[in-house]
C-alpha cells in the first residue's frame, strides 16, 4: 500500500474513534486574572494580584473531575497553589446538589496540604455550601485541621441582561482554634467574564485581619 495511502487511512480511523467516542466531549478549561486572589475572604497572595487556570473534565454522567492552579504568596517562599478535585452532582426534586473531594495543595517551599469533603444544595439563585476539612500537613497555618467547617449561603440574580447581583454570607468555624473562627461577607457585580467584589471578614485575625477588600478579576472558560 502507498504511504500517502495508508496515512489517509490511520487519518481517517483516528477521527473516527474520536467521532464515536467523544473523547474530549466534556473536556473544558479556564483562565483567570485577578487584582487579589481572595478564598473564603482572605487574601492568598498578600493582597498582590494572581493568575490562575485549570482544566476540567465532564463525564456526562453526575461525575467531573478537575484541577486548577494560581500563584500564592504568604510571606515565605514564592509558592504556588494546586487543587485537585472531583466531584458528583444532580438533582432532588427542584433542587441541585453537588458532593465533592479537593486536595489543596501548596508544593514549592513547605509542601503542605489539606483535604476536604464539600457539598452543596441549590434553590433556583440560592445556594448552600458547606465543607468539611478530613486531615492536612499544613504547619504555617495550623488552623486548617480534621474537623475544620466552612459553611455559606450565596445567591444572585441578574439586575439587567447579562449583569448579575451576587452576594455570599460565610463562616470558618475551626475545631482545634476556635478563636480565629471568622465570618466572611461578599457581594460582587458580573459582568460576561468580569466580576467586580467586596469582601469583608469579622472575628478572628489569625489569618483574616478584616479590613474590607476591594478586587476585580477576569475569568474564561472555553470547550476544547
Amino acid at each position: 500500500m502507498k504511504p500517502q495511502i495508508k496515512l489517509l487511512l490511520s487519518a481517517t480511523a483516528v477521527a473516527a474513534v474520536l467521532g464515536t467516542s467523544s473523547a474530549f466531549a466534556g473536556a473544558s478549561a479556564n483562565v483567570g486574572v485577578a487584582s487579589n486572589y481572595i478564598w473564603r475572604g482572605v487574601s492568598q497572595t498578600l493582597d498582590q494580584a494572581a493568575i490562575s487556570g485549570g482544566l476540567d473534565y465532564d463525564f456526562g454522567n453526575g461525575f467531573s473531575i478537575g484541577t486548577w492552579a494560581s500563584n500564592v504568596d504568604f510571606g515565605g517562599a514564592s509558592e504556588y497553589e494546586l487543587d485537585l478535585y472531583g466531584a458528583y452532582g444532580g438533582k432532588i426534586g427542584a433542587a441541585d446538589y453537588s458532593i465533592g473531594f479537593t486536595h489543596y495543595r501548596y508544593p514549592v517551599g513547605t509542601s503542605e496540604y489539606f483535604n476536604e469533603v464539600n457539598g452543596s444544595l441549590g434553590f433556583g439563585a440560592v445556594s448552600l455550601g458547606v465543607a468539611y476539612t478530613l486531615g492536612s500537613d499544613d504547619n504555617n497555618t495550623p488552623e486548617f485541621s480534621k474537623g475544620d467547617l466552612y459553611y455559606s449561603i450565596s445567591g444572585s440574580t441578574e439586575i439587567k441582561p447579562g449583569l448579575s447581583l451576587g452576594a455570599t454570607l460565610g463562616h470558618y468555624d475551626f475545631d482545634d482554634n476556635a478563636g480565629d473562627d471568622y465570618n466572611h461577607g461578599q457581594i460582587s457585580l458580573s459582568k460576561n467574564d468580569f466580576t467586580f467584589a467586596l469582601d469583608k471578614t469579622s472575628g478572628g485575625t489569625t489569618i483574616s485581619d478584616n479590613d474590607l477588600r476591594v478586587s476585580v478579576s477576569w475569568s474564561h472558560s472555553l470547550d476544547l
